[in-house]
């Protein structure tokens, strides 16, 4: 089982546990792929909530549907249907939801640290689905696992994290989990959209996408986030996309074997233009099918599944 009781963030996250995820993902693809029920009795009997205070429909979607392939009970909870909205403080509604006897939040949140509020709440295990500007842990093994199933590994390889830096949760779970997997980070964007301090991720950050895409492996494109730049300054569309979109032209000077990934949903003639997404590069939709397999994976370890659950 994994080292951790909670998945909050990918920096509590040995190389290990890392490793075990993408393994045990590994071992769910033939029930994913099977051409009759895509079905186990791995987490049968426990109760799953799926908390989701911010609209998501790719990684509720991907979670409920691995939730229903482990067998687990699952409760949904929109923001519109929490009591939350009503004036219920979110202690009281874990607390009252905990008092249930559930076994699992998934929590999606617009404020960074909801999710480990949540922790204090309850004794469930909680995985946090993504929070504000903050993490996206689960996001991070999808991509991870979607790129050692390209390459066989991770270690040594060169990823560039490209776009709008300043506020992804994705990019500051994937940075560190790469790191920890022996990869080899560098971050790109536009100044408005750099981080204060790459050296926190340990990683080199340029303005320069033109620079450094032929000594890459991965170019992972990351959507420019229209709906949190709080007034930040940015080009046009078509002014971004000229200095830092992914077009022909710039995927046709990767290396022959590169890859180009997104999290989705996809700026299409922004951050990337619909021939690369489309693209024999192009890994976006092994990221989605991934997204099961390791969501899956998560919720059975930190929930102790049955040693056959798997197989069965």
């Amino acid at each position: 089982m994994l080292s951790v009781k909670h998945l909050i963030d990918t920096y509590s996250l040995t190389a290990d546990d890392i490793t075990q995820i993408l393994d045990t993902a590994k071992a769910f693809e033939a029930v994913n792929n099977r051409d009759g029920i895509k079905k186990v009795p791995a987490l049968r009997g426990r109760t799953i909530v799926n908390l989701f205070l911010e609209p998501s429909t790719r990684t509720r979607s991907s979670f409920e549907l691995a939730e229903k392939r482990l067998s687990a009970d699952a409760l949904n909870m929109g923001g519109s249907t929490s009591s939350v909205v009503k004036g219920e403080s979110l202690a009281d509604t874990i607390q009252t939801i905990d008092a249930m006897n559930v076994d699992m939040f998934i929590v999606r949140a617009k404020l960074a640290g909801t999710p480990i509020k949540i922790t204090e709440n309850t004794d469930a295990v909680v995985i946090n689905a993504g929070d504000g500007k903050h993490q996206h842990p689960t996001q991070a093994m999808l991509d991870l696992y979607t790129i050692r199933e390209h390459f066989g590994h991770l270690d040594g390889l060169k990823v560039a994290i490209v776009g709008d830096l300043a506020h992804s949760r994705v990019a500051g779970s994937l940075a560190p989990a790469l790191r920890t997997m022996g990869a080899h980070v560098t971050l790109v964007g536009p100044p408005t959209f750099q981080v204060d301090d790459p050296t926190w991720f340990g990683c080199e950050q340029t303005w320069s996408l033109d620079e450094v895409i032929e000594d890459m492996d991965v170019v992972y494109m990351l959507r420019v986030q229209l709906e949190r730049m709080e007034g930040a300054v940015i080009p046009s569309r078509r002014e971004y996309n000229r200095m830092y979109g992914l077009d022909i032209e710039r995927a046709n000077r990767m290396k022959e074997n590169a890859i180009v990934c997104h999290p989705g949903p996809m700026n299409r003639g922004m951050e990337i233009n619909t021939e690369v997404a489309d693209c024999a590069r192009s890994r976006i939709l092994n990221q989605v099918n991934a997204g099961v397999l390791t969501r899956m994976a998560e919720m059975y370890l930190l929930l102790g599944g049955e040693d056959n659950g798997i197989s069965a």
